[in-house]
């Protein structure tokens, strides 16, 4: 069964002025680790998940995508305590081509990554078990595979994918300073622990 995995990071004494920089810089680590320069689309949602947006822009990837920047500036003119903010941003990994068979070709294929930042008054503090920033990866088909054959390609893919995911969360700890991050999934289960799992099926 697949999960959805997250990324939570925490920083100490965060202002909620300070959330939209901390933003940045998170969304700035996607370029170099198989992501895309700029941003897919920016929310504002006002006070829980059950609130229709107060903003919202969709961009698109590729050329049409907007500077980090500018998106989350303007996402950020409407400040408020009680409300999170929500960017999209394209991330690529390694996946077997649809209907390809018992041995499908590997092709690099984008995904929406969400990235929200949390108002410390929104859904009556969810920062506190969320994260003042969590990143939303999906889910964990990519670096598990359980319904793929493992020949050598699909292990390399696989590999390259859990290796680009944790380079990733550690160049997002470090360069926006969180002084607490905690990856987690849905249902509760390790994503590394169902790593080694599936690999030694092949020992």
């Amino acid at each position: 069964m697949s999960d959805t995995i997250s990324l939570s990071l925490w920083y100490p004494q965060l202002r909620l002025e300070a959330l939209e920089d901390k933003l940045v810089t998170v969304l700035q680590q996607f370029a170099a680790h198989g992501g895309e320069p700029g941003v897919f689309s920016a929310t504002a949602w006002p006070i829980n998940w059950r609130e229709t947006a107060a903003f919202q822009e969709i961009y698109g990837l590729g050329e049409n995508a907007s500077q980090i920047e500018f998106a989350v500036t303007e996402a950020f003119e409407l400040l408020h305590a009680d409300y999170a903010y929500e960017f999209q941003i394209g991330w690529t990994l390694w996946e077997p081509e649809v209907n390809g068979g018992s041995n499908p070709n590997w092709v690099r294929t984008p995904r929406l990554v969400r990235v929200i930042g949390y108002g410390p008054e929104f859904d009556d503090g969810a920062y506190e078990q969320e994260g003042h920033i969590r990143i939303e990866f999906g889910t964990d088909t990519p670096f598990l595979q359980e319904d793929v054959r493992l020949t050598p390609e699909a292990i390399r893919c696989i590999e390259e994918n859990v290796r680009q995911l944790i380079e990733l969360t550690n160049a997002v700890e470090k360069e926006s300073e969180a002084s607490a991050r905690l990856l987690w999934s849905e249902l509760g289960e390790s994503l590394a622990a169902r790593l080694a799992a599936r690999i030694n099926r092949l020992q």
